[in-house]
């Protein structure tokens, strides 16, 4: 297990005029007790490098996210049957998405779905029991967003005889004539759901999440907020353009030509053009994300000839040699939006305008656990204070800008 990073007592850092109008990159604020990005390492969930857990059962990997340990046989049986026991959804949230119009972002739906969920919550804005009650319900309501938006069907409930993913592609119930192949889709979605289960404490969503839940919204509220973050081309919507990239690189080869030649000279002249090339980079690692390497070995199992895979595997080959030739860039390595859209469409899941809402059902859990932390835990059970953070005036911005900023005078 990895030692956390953590702070000295010396001062952590002096701000400048240049942390401000900047994100807050780089700009510490807290604690997080689930999960940890290290630039020159990976990512990793209480310790554990994520890479090393991706094939483990999600309950396993949920339930340490939520307790900060290992459950035993007996706690796993149990966390599971407390899902199962927790994830019927009440009609009235159906019935109100049948409502949405059509052409609507299934992110709307998304949204919807969860703040409708908590209408109907009966834990008197209770973090913890939200927090479980909403991580058992989230595959419940994602799969009846597919099907009333696209046409398939009423929702279909869980069974209480499956495990947490089988039961998100039961319910699913995919028509037969869409070409999904479950037993695929649901080893995909083992790790797709393990990958992207959560990502540091500084994330747009999550911290959307969080500085909404420090006003004391509750747990849906909170949510709600944070998928709204989760929603935007460069957070979680960066999946489906790059599975659009990936599309338009094999038409433009042709599914017969997808070698290693064909990739570089493709990839070089898109950067001669000065276009993007998309999934490459990340904001905080300098490594290769190691998401991305274990989805590709989860797309060696299910699909290694598929097209589209095939030109995952030979850019994650190709591209970064070219990249690292710009001394500007500081990450060439392939990200995990790489591939998820790839394997996802090669699985049957063809709508690449639904997989932030895949994305989305998997940091739910990520980000109810930061919360109950900052609610109910942080400052010895006090909470997080209310976000406020200052603002200086400038009647130009920063171009001309001379407010006062600690550390610069």
């Amino acid at each position: 297990m990895a030692e956390a990073a953590k702070p000295s007592d010396e001062k952590l850092l002096e701000l400048t005029k240049d942390h401000l109008e900047s994100g807050l990159r780089g700009v510490p604020v807290g604690y997080c007790t689930t999960s940890q990005v290290e630039a020159d390492k990976g990512l990793f969930y209480v310790g554990n490098p994520v890479e090393a857990i991706g094939e483990r059962e999600p309950e396993e990997v949920i339930y340490l996210l939520l307790y900060k340990q290992w459950p035993n046989p007996e706690q796993l049986s149990g966390f599971r049957r407390e899902l199962l026991s927790r994830s019927d959804v009440e009609a009235g949230v159906f019935q109100s998405m049948k409502s949405l119009p059509r052409y609507g972002h299934p992110m709307k739906w998304f949204i919807h779905g969860i703040n409708t969920l908590g209408m109907f919550s009966q834990n008197d804005a209770d973090y913890r029991k939200d927090c479980i009650d909403l991580i058992a319900k989230i595959p419940t309501v994602t799969a009846a967003m597919f099907r009333i938006r696209e046409g398939w069907g009423d929702p279909i409930p869980p069974r209480k005889d499956l495990g947490y993913m089988e039961n998100f592609v039961h319910m699913l119930g995919v028509p037969g004539n869409k070409g999904v192949d479950n037993d695929r889709l649901v080893k995909l979605m083992r790790v797709f759901e393990i990958a992207h289960l959560d990502h540091g404490g500084g994330n747009l969503s999550t911290f959307t999440g969080k500085a909404v839940a420090s006003g004391k919204a509750d747990m849906y509220e909170s949510m709600t907020a944070a998928m709204a973050g989760l929603a935007g081309p460069l957070h979680g919507r960066a999946n489906q353009e790059c599975l659009e990239f990936i599309k338009e690189c094999v038409n433009t080869v042709g599914s017969l030509h997808i070698n290693a030649e064909e990739v570089r000279s493709l990839i070089q002249g898109k950067l001669d053009r000065k276009e993007v090339v998309f999934g490459f980079g990340h904001a905080v690692l300098r490594v290769e994300d190691p998401r991305a390497r274990l989805l590709r070995k989860v797309g060696e199992e299910i699909c290694p000839d598929a097209p589209l895979f095939k030109m995952v595997k030979i850019q994650a080959e190709v591209v970064p040699p070219i990249l690292k030739a710009n001394p500007k860039i500081s990450n060439p390595y392939p990200n995990v939006d790489s591939v998820s859209g790839a394997l996802l469409v090669t699985c049957g899941l063809d709508k690449p305008e639904y997989y932030t809402t895949l994305f989305g059902m998997s940091r739910v859990v990520g980000i109810a656990a930061q919360i109950v932390y900052e609610r109910c835990e942080a400052r010895g059970g006090k909470g997080i204070p209310i976000m406020r953070p200052k603002y200086y005036y400038s009647d130009t911005g920063t171009a001309n800008g001379e407010a006062k900023i600690l550390g610069s005078g």
